[in-house]
């Protein structure tokens, strides 16, 4: 039986629009997880091209790559910056009307 070769799927593809990265990181903020909006958040800049967001968030690539690193702990000022390099904001709803 012959060994079948996988493409490492790779969510930065797909992100071509700004509706499909607004939904993409909607889906990660409903883990509640900050290591899943982290790694959200870095598929959109590699998306969008890792280079531009660093600058235009004010950071240098290698700061970048620490930020968005699995199990960091950036500051919220650090995450807010990255949000609008990217293009997104950050909107609170009632938990009631998020469920409905």
């Amino acid at each position: 039986m012959s060994k079948v070769k996988t493409a490492r799927f790779d969510a930065s593809h797909y992100l071509d629009s700004e509706e499909m990265i607004a939904e993409y990181l909607n889906a990660a903020l409903e883990e509640s997880d900050a290591d899943v909006l982290l790694a959200a958040i870095a598929d959109i800049a590699k998306a969008r091209g890792i280079a531009k967001v660093a600058a235009d968030a004010g950071l240098g690539r290698e700061s970048l790559y620490k930020t968005l690193a699995p199990g960091s702990k950036p500051r919220m000022d650090t995450v807010f910056k990255l949000l609008r390099a990217l293009g997104v904001k950050l909107n609170a709803v009632p938990v009631s009307m998020a469920h409905a």
